[in-house]
């Protein structure tokens, strides 16, 4: 299958060296560029890409509000962050907004291909450099364990059905959802909805949440 994928960045040299080297792959086809949010936006309800590439710091409508603005219009639509800094918060804040990952500007060739593939299959992406300070900034909102923690977990889970917790422990394990699909015998368009419905139920709103929740309690 064909990544149909739109590259926003407001540096030209930048957009033009992402181009050249994602055109060499065959399965990932850079359908439209943009040089702001603005653009981005228009772009993205036009051509309807697979893959939102997307630089955070813009003139004008930056990356965190039009990924708010295209996800809100398309709940669907993935969105993967490009960013130069690993504790750049305003790609947290595109987390919160919507977006489904994010990488660095740095990452090789071969790790930014694996990316585009996982966001567009549905996944999760979170460059290795910035979990830790993923963690620790979702961490601070969490409830504090220390007293009844295990009655708080139990609590929580009883809101779910057996499947749910079964994909939710899946997630705690850093499966993606291709691989808890082939573990359960579902179809990773199942999983996405059992998340969905996980999210809704403990009142988080991005995967990247759920796993956070997941880790701190030791599923």
């Amino acid at each position: 299958m064909t990544i149909r994928l739109l590259l926003v960045d407001d540096q030209a040299l930048i957009r033009a060296g992402f181009r050249m080297i994602l055109e060499e792959i065959d399965e990932i086809d850079v359908v439209g560029e943009a040089p702001d949010g603005a653009g981005a936006i228009r772009l993205a309800a036009d051509l309807r890409p697979d893959v939102t590439l997307m630089d955070v710091r813009m003139p004008g409508v930056d990356g965190i509000e039009a990924t708010r603005r295209i996800v809100a219009r398309d709940p669907a639509a993935r969105v993967l962050i490009l960013t130069t800094f690993d504790l750049d918060e305003y790609a947290f804040a595109a987390l919160r907004a919507g977006a489904s990952g994010f990488v660095l500007k740095d990452v090789p060739v071969d790790e930014l291909t694996r990316a585009i593939r996982s966001v567009a299959d549905g996944d999760a992406v979170v460059s290795p450099r910035i979990t830790r300070r993923l963690l620790d900034v979702y961490a601070t909102h969490l409830p504090d364990l220390s007293t009844g923690a295990t009655e708080h977990v139990r609590t929580a889970l009883d809101q779910l059905t057996p499947r749910e917790q079964e994909v939710l422990r899946h997630i705690a394990r850093g499966y993606m959802y291709k691989e808890i699909a082939l573990r359960l015998g579902i179809s990773a368009k199942t999983v996405e909805a059992h998340v969905s419905s996980v999210l809704r139920k403990l009142q988080l709103s991005t995967r990247h949440e759920l796993s956070a929740w997941a880790a701190k309690r030791e599923l």
